[in-house]
């Protein structure tokens, strides 16, 4: 097991009606002044802005808010975030939504608190945030985990990179997740949380690291009750129990659990990126879905032991120990199955990427050619395309 460094400083309130006492949680922070950062128009159709502007108000709480977050949430509209809390002197931002509103008001405060580096320059890799502003969020949408993670997600419209960096001042201060928020959502939005969830932890999985049998056993928890509540909210969507255990496998799929003593890094999820950089209309979930099986399929002969574990104890294969790449294959089958059960794409076909878009990709994934992913087999340029036409 290899060093490591756990921390969750987000205190979580779970369950029924905590968005109405969101005022107290702001106040007990110290917010003079607050952002409420939100998506489309769905925060106020459904009323939960009233609820919110309701319970600030009476903590006697000023606000100001910003709407309009897109699904892989943009630069431009961090910087008008940044903008806004500037002359409004904001000192918290508070995020009503799923992921992309949550990586776009933790790039925002960390925008705000260190006024002397451009924002996107965080993202590029070229400065860390030293400080920044005090932040907490009502999630209304289960699958990026960024309301306990240290990572943030945006992409520049404008050159059509999608970078993320972590850093622990990208953690929530707070997060408040009641189940009955996510009733709304979509069959599809469901699915592509489902999948979003459980790569976190699944990718965890397969990164180097050896006698991590505790750590093992409570990913494996994870991934298998994502995947069961996953499909059972995509049926059910009103199910308390399946959208309540998906809420909470979100946080702890990507609060750092899943990986203690293993190296780190989310390999497909750095594939698919790109996808969804160049086609900001590709759901993340189902970028995943769409490259995993053949990330999966390229990468598994480097660890076979690795994968008859996951074989095993994820989807119940009797394990061929004589021809275990019959097992494993079989996995994989099941898992690419699983996908196809709630909807997801299991090609980027079907995403309607187009293949000449491949090398680009390829090469934008490697750095051009300067950057390797990690992994039981690491991947270069070359890997990298040999996958992404896999999927195709």
């Amino acid at each position: 097991m290899d060093n490591f460094i756990y921390s969750t400083p987000t205190k979580v309130y779970f369950g029924k009606d905590e968005e109405c006492n969101v005022g107290q949680y702001v106040k007990a922070a110290g917010a003079g002044k607050v952002l409420i950062h939100y998506g489309s128009g769905s925060a106020k159709k459904s009323g939960l802005l009233d609820k919110v502007e309701r319970s600030l108000e009476a903590e006697n709480i000023a606000y100001v808010e910003l709407g309009g977050v897109t699904p892989n949430p943009v630069l431009s509209k961090v910087r008008e975030g940044i903008a806004l809390c500037r002359s409004e002197g904001v000192d918290f931002i508070l995020a009503v939504g799923g992921g992309s509103v949550m990586d776009s008001a933790k790039d925002i405060a960390n925008g705000v608190a260190n006024p002397e580096v451009d924002v996107w320059d965080f993202s590029l890799g070229k400065a860390s945030p030293a400080q920044t502003l005090k932040k907490g969020c009502i999630l209304t949408l289960a699958a990026a985990g960024s309301e306990m993670s240290n990572s943030c997600v945006i992409t520049n419209s404008e050159t059509g990179e999608k970078r993320g960096y972590n850093s622990e001042c990208n953690r929530m201060n707070f997060a408040i997740e009641n189940p009955e928020l996510t009733y709304s959502v979509s069959p599809y939005q469901t699915a592509c949380g489902a999948v979003d969830i459980a790569m976190h932890t699944i990718e965890r999985f397969f990164c180097p690291g050896e006698d991590t049998y505790l750590t093992d056993n409570i990913a494996i928890a994870v991934i298998k009750s994502v995947m069961k509540a996953g499909l059972d909210a995509w049926k059910n969507p009103t199910d308390y129990t399946a959208r309540a255990n998906m809420m909470w496998a979100s946080s702890l799929a990507h609060n750092g659990l899943t990986q203690c003593g293993r190296k780190f890094q989310l390999t497909v999820h750095q594939l698919e990126h790109e996808v969804s950089g160049m086609y900001p209309s590709v759901a993340h979930g189902a970028g995943l879905a769409a490259l995993w099986c053949s990330w999966a399929r390229y990468v598994y002969h480097a660890n076979l032991p690795r994968w008859t574990q996951f074989a095993h104890e994820v989807w119940n294969v009797d394990i061929d120990y004589e021809h275990p790449e019959s097992s494993i294959e079989k996995a994989i089958d099941l898992q690419e199955n699983y996908y196809k059960s709630i909807g997801m794409p299991t090609s980027l076909r079907e995403l309607d990427i187009k293949e000449a878009d491949l090398e680009p990709m390829a090469l934008a994934t490697s750095r051009g050619k300067t950057r390797t992913l990690i992994g039981y087999k690491e991947l270069a340029y070359e890997d990298i395309l040999e996958i992404f036409k896999m999927a195709y």
